[in-house]
């Protein structure tokens, strides 16, 4: 039960019902309170009928005659006489100022306090002098509507129990769908994909709205390990590479197959494949890092240009060994920003390595800066590559995704760099981008805020 009750089905029927008895409570108070009064009133009316008619005959010698003409209502007959004198069964319920205005030729109704409750009054003069007194308590007018009273309360109790019904079958057709919907959830969470969230027309717009989530949720997630799975088998065949490299000169120098002055032909290879292991190494444990919300950034006002100069000179060499050429364009004067130098050389030397890859013999890497009217301080790398397109554009920043795409028509790294890039921009509060360079390659921009 409990657990019932805990379920929205259970609250729903639950509160259903308890708006349902408050409503029927009100609803039986007001019905009572109108039952009573619709009593009061038709019996008012009934008695100012009577004493008209009585006080339009002339005035009998005894009161056995008024009662004979009285309809048995359980009204009491008083006589007012012309002296004054109150005689008959409502006398004692006649007051001395119903008199006056009765003797006065003044017709009165009006509702009097009774021994034990009110009593409705209606009294008539009569033209042979004197006057004509029906008198009711209210108690027995109530009374006698007490059964009509009763009969609106049991068909008040029936429309409670059905709508307690109602609601308890509409909560089963409310949650019903929800509980498909959690169920749908739970496959999910276990690790099961293209699970089928069915969505019943003419139900509820929210539940739809739900279930269509949930439908986008399970599509984003299987691309999204399916990216993974990409990027492990990719990172998987590159870091393959160069250990059967340094497996196959370590066997070779373990059986004495090479010797004299090969050996450090060998050593150097080993040196150089051991190097991209390292990089593969640390390109993951940065990414996991950037991922995990722990990298560690300080910002503070810093001159960019400096920075922008240092990374420049560190890739002199690599530059003038593979033919590239190069230029450095920087405006006269400091480019003040707020960021962390450190990182801010990390993205740089990022762009930059990624820049001289793509880029040929023979045609041109830039980094260049420049100053924008709110102060920020805009960096572009620009290459003369094979460029990127649109559709690259929208995933160049994805792990793996450039990788995947191009691992076998041009020079790729690891398949980390953009995404680590991106990551540390925006841990930089600065803003990246790609778009088609003058030189014909890629342009990626990266706009920082100004100090």
């Amino acid at each position: 039960m409990k657990r019932w009750l805990g379920s929205l089905a259970g609250r729903i029927t639950a509160v259903i019902a308890a708006v349902s008895c408050v409503a029927v409570l009100i609803a039986g108070l007001l019905a009572a309170q109108l039952v009573n009064s619709t009593a009061v009133d038709e019996a008012r009316k009934y008695l100012a009928a009577q004493a008209d008619s009585l006080s339009s005959q002339p005035l009998p010698g005894d009161l056995p005659d008024f009662r004979e003409k009285l309809v048995g209502h359980g009204a009491r007959l008083a006589l007012i006489r012309a002296d004054g004198r109150v005689t008959g069964g409502g006398s004692k319920l006649v007051d001395q100022q119903t008199v006056k205005d009765v003797l006065a030729g003044k017709s009165v109704s009006k509702t009097v306090d009774g021994p034990q409750s009110p009593v409705v009054l209606e009294a008539r003069p009569i033209s042979a002098g004197g006057g004509v007194a029906l008198l009711q308590p209210v108690s027995e007018i109530r009374e006698a509507a007490a059964p009509l009273l009763r009969r609106m309360l049991i068909a008040l109790a029936v429309c409670l129990v059905f709508s307690i019904v109602a609601g308890g079958l509409l909560a089963q057709w409310l949650s019903r769908p929800l509980v498909r919907t959690a169920q749908s959830a739970h496959r999910l969470a276990a690790g099961e994909r293209s699970v089928a969230v069915a969505v019943k027309a003419g139900g509820p717009a929210e539940v739809a709205e739900v279930s269509q989530a949930l439908a986008v949720l399970d599509a984003a997630l299987r691309t999204s390990e399916s990216r993974q799975r990409e990027f492990l088998l990719s990172i998987s065949h590159e870091i393959r590479t160069p250990l059967t490299a340094v497996r196959g000169y370590a066997e070779a120098l373990a059986d004495g197959v090479v010797s004299g002055p090969e050996v450090a032909g060998v050593g150097q290879t080993l040196v150089t494949e051991t190097s991209r292991l390292d990089r593969f190494v640390q390109d993951l444990l940065e990414l996991a890092r950037l991922e995990a919300d722990d990298f560690r950034v300080e910002l503070q006002p810093l001159d960019a240009g400096s920075v922008l100069r240092e990374s420049w000179s560190a890739w002199q060499g690599v530059r003038r060994q593979r033919g590239i050429d190069g230029r450095l364009e920087l405006p006269d004067g400091e480019l003040p920003v707020r960021s962390d130098g450190q990182r801010l050389r990390q993205v740089v030397d990022g762009l930059l390595e990624n820049a001289f890859r793509a880029t040929p013999e023979g045609a041109a890497v830039v980094l260049a800066a420049s100053r924008t009217a709110d102060g920020s301080v805009v960096v572009e790398v620009r290459d003369g590559g094979p460029g990127l397109t649109e559709a690259d554009a929208a995933v160049a920043f994805e792990r793996g995704a450039l990788y995947a795409r191009y691992r076998d028509q041009r020079p790729v790294g690891s398949g980390l760099g953009l995404s680590i890039a991106a990551r540390l921009v925006e841990r930089l509060g600065a803003r990246i981008s790609v778009h088609t360079a003058p030189e014909g390659g890629a342009a990626f921009v990266v706009q920082l805020p100004g100090a």
